[in-house]
């Protein structure tokens, strides 16, 4: 009985076939269920932590392009990613082992709000190379964090995870606030921006020292290696639909790659003014879809809901090609409203799913593995393609116009429209059955 157990724990299986009995419990730490402030002090971490992310992804592409550096926007971008690639897996297994994880993250946003404070100096004197290796290490150091945070988050919840959308929406709020700050200063296409961004990092450096105590849930277990990539979390991908997840991520990340390294370059084409404040669209409609979501899970399911958010970025982009061809930058600013579908019924819902069915020794890192999927490979591969067409019709032309864009666009629609194929046949899912726990996959150490 053993043995027949141990080889269905290593065969690829689906959500619903996953015994419990292998199961690890949540720790006991302190949860919601326990201490009614814990959710509140969630939701500053999490508003803070987009507050950040805010304050300059979503237009540091124009800035470059403003500073005379826009040759170096796919590359940066392209850096970002392989940052993305590097780190997280690593800061994982230090916190699931190592670290608490509240400390790794406030050293983190530390160390990264001190090389923000360079940035301003290096892109206003046009050092191409030293803002490439400036970016490529503050993404190092935040990247992590994303995975940190939802999986602190995690944590905390204990038996309440369907409350995570209304901590998320947090920091979709955050995102919209520093957008709309950022925008009101006139820092859209300023490297100042930058200053901003710095500021928000020192105030959740030390703001996450406060937060609940989250110790490393595999603290003593022997140390591998492996676990330095992550390869803990990799066991995991042994379950279909987990691999599937990944898979589907990854190639939906590639649309998410184009939109966040073109986005704000393409309404400045258009002549969009307040470009930071028109992205701001995008998060407030992300703040109205999320909150639907234990109403959207309970009526069509985790997998349709997922499907809606990789097939909308193809829908998007579609409607960004409308708006090149036209020169209708009413078109565009729609597919910037379409964020709340995009984000929040892919990222936010994937997060949740990991956030189930992970065992709780592998949550750090198998959250990380997410982020590294997403904003590793999938921005990599978006952001690197996207660039050198972009190089090859925008950048190539001494007048461009704003159809040069179209085929940069193409590619998000391709890789939407085969994730959202795979998903349909490959993912077994059924509403009827509650999501479990995988057991912790044989032949693990612990």
């Amino acid at each position: 009985m053993m043995r027949r157990g141990a080889m269905a724990a290593n065969r690829l299986t689906s959500d619903n076939q996953v015994p419990t009995a292998a199961v690890t419990a949540l720790p006991t730490d302190a949860t919601v269920g326990t201490d009614k402030t814990v959710f509140l002090r969630l939701t500053a971490m999490m508003f803070l932590e987009f507050v950040v992310f805010g304050s300059w992804f979503a237009t540091f592409g124009l800035v470059l392009a403003t500073s005379g550096l826009a040759s170096i926007i796919g590359p940066a971008y392209s850096l970002a990613a392989v940052a993305a690639i590097v780190s997280p897996m690593f800061l994982g297994a230090i916190a699931d082992r190592f670290l608490a994880s509240q400390k790794a993250l406030g050293i983190a946003h530390l160390l990264g709000g001190l090389v923000m404070l360079s940035l301003p100096a290096v892109i206003g004197t046009g050092l191409a190379g030293w803002a490439l290796g400036l970016i490529f290490l503050y993404m190092v150091f935040f990247i992590p964090t994303l995975g940190l945070a939802n999986s602190i988050a995690f944590r905390h919840l204990g038996e309440n995870q369907r409350l995570f959308p209304y901590i998320r929406v947090f920091g979709t709020l955050g995102w919209v606030a520093a957008g709309l700050g950022v925008g009101a200063l006139g820092l859209s296409a300023a490297t100042g921006l930058f200053y901003v961004t710095a500021i928000a990092s020192f105030v959740l450096g030390i703001y996450a020292f406060t937060l609940p105590k989250t110790p490393p849930p595999a603290k003593g277990a022997r140390f591998s290696i492996g676990d330095i990539v992550g390869a803990r979390a990799f066991r995991l991908l042994r379950y279909r639909n987990f691999a599937v997840l990944m898979i589907c991520a990854l190639l939906t990340a590639i649309a998410l790659g184009v939109y966040n390294t073109f986005a704000s370059p393409f309404l400045g084409a258009l002549g969009v003014e307040n470009v930071a404040g028109v992205l701001a669209i995008g998060q407030i409609s992300e703040v109205l879809f999320i909150v639907t979501i234990p109403f959207v899970l309970k009526y069509i399911g985790m997998k349709w809901a997922l499907f809606a958010g990789m097939l909308m970025w193809g829908v998007r982009f579609a409607l960004f090609i409308v708006a090149a061809g036209d020169h209708m930058s009413w078109v565009a600013i729609v597919a910037i409203a379409l964020q709340g579908i995009c984000n929040d019924f892919f990222l936010v819902l994937a997060a949740m799913y990991i956030g189930r069915v992970a065992p709780v020794e592998y949550s750090a890192q198998a959250q990380s593995m997410l982020i590294l999927v997403i904003s590793g490979f999938g921005q990599l591969i978006g952001s690197f393609v996207s660039g050198e067409v972009f190089a090859g019709t925008v950048g190539a032309s001494s007048a461009p116009t704003t159809t040069d864009w179209i085929p940069v666009f193409v590619i998000p629609i391709i890789s939407s429209v085969i994730a959202s194929v795979v998903w349909i046949i490959f993912f077994r899912y059924s509403r009827k059955e509650p999501l479990k726990a995988f057991p912790v996959p044989a032949g693990a150490s612990h």
